[in-house]
């Protein structure tokens, strides 16, 4: 059996046909073929999907089934309307059964951060970074929170005694209001109103574009994140344009750490996730001092009620690239396949 898996977000989309031997954990076999492409080049979803076979005809050699993680709320399991992407995903579309479209096989639509989810279910088959250790609770839910182009949450619940497949609860937690805490982090919410026009929600702080918007505020220069980033990687204050002083720099990863810690604890007392954290998305996995910095920690495990709660929390980082392609296959071969 193969199960096509595609992760579709704000920036990127990623396909990728797996070889499934079962309904079972370990029932990945093989990834066949796969094909990456920017998303924003495609004009709507049919138009993704016909340039995906171009990329790599291969990918619609007589899969079982199609998974699609979204980066979106997903109603009735049927569409998606993405808030970073300007298109919708709609497996009803008309356009979806036009001459020159692939055949589609039954299809399970859901949200990206369920297939992230889906993925910690087999974590030694990820590329993992402890990051803070812990003393995670038996049979409680584990908490998944991302920063890529925009900013995920999900809760995964422990697995049922019934051997029914694990259930990953989405969220749009992301599109909540940032919570600044001091004047100077006031400064920064009416800097990103001023720029944005929008409410400052998570998505705009802790997120490749929040990155952006960070060090403008503190530089005033305007970088895109993947050079905010190298920058902020290398340590050299002289990428990019013009010159900043190093401290000024280091404001910049003290602060966005502050607010990764700091969005990932509220989520964990939010759903008492004591089963543990997994971060996950493009932004920390490019640039792992994002989490690692000594800020994240104390924004973390800062609470004057539960800091003992918070101290068994253990946190890890996943920086395997594919990480949304694994759990969607996972998802598919444990909810849709059939022997």
């Amino acid at each position: 059996m193969r199960v096509l898996a595609a992760d579709i977000g704000g920036t990127n989309s990623r396909f990728a046909l797996y070889e499934t031997n079962g309904l079972a954990h370990d029932s990945l076999q093989a990834c066949l073929c796969a094909a990456h492409l920017p998303t924003g080049d495609a004009a709507s979803f049919p138009d993704l999907l016909r340039r995906v076979v171009v990329a790599e005809p291969g990918l619609f050699t007589s899969p079982g089934l199609l998974v699609l993680a979204v980066a979106g709320p997903v109603q009735g399991g049927r569409r998606c309307t993405p808030p970073n992407i300007p298109w919708v995903v709609d497996l009803d579309d008309p356009a979806l059964r036009a001459p020159d479209m692939p055949p589609l096989p039954p299809v399970l639509l859901i949200n990206d951060f369920v297939a992230q989810a889906y993925a910690c279910l087999r974590p030694a088959g990820l590329d993992v970074l402890d990051v803070l250790d812990g003393h995670p609770v038996p049979d409680a839910p584990t908490a998944v929170v991302g920063a890529g182009t925009g900013l995920g949450k999900c809760l995964l619940l422990p697995p049922p005694a019934d051997g029914m497949p694990p259930r990953a609860l989405p969220s749009e937690g992301g599109h909540a209001l940032f919570p600044f805490t001091d004047e100077r982090e006031m400064a920064f919410a009416a800097f990103v109103r001023a720029h944005t026009g929008r409410q400052v929600i998570g998505d705009l702080v802790v997120s490749g574009p929040g990155l952006r918007l960070l060090h403008a505020f503190h530089t005033g220069q305007w970088l895109e994140p993947a050079e905010v980033a190298a920058r902020l990687m290398s340590g050299n204050p002289d990428a990019g344009s013009g010159r900043v002083p190093p401290q000024v720099l280091s404001q910049v990863l003290c602060w966005f750490a502050r607010f990764y810690g700091r969005i990932c604890r509220d989520y964990v007392l939010e759903t008492l996730a004591l089963g543990g954290l997994f971060i996950s998305g493009g932004v920390a996995a490019a640039t792992p001092a994002l989490v690692t910095h000594p800020a994240f920690a104390e924004a973390f495990r800062h609470s004057d009620t539960h800091a003992e709660l918070l101290g068994a929390v253990p946190v890890r980082l996943v920086r395997s690239p594919d990480a949304g392609l694994l759990g969607a296959a996972l998802y598919g071969a444990l909810n849709g396949m059939t022997p």
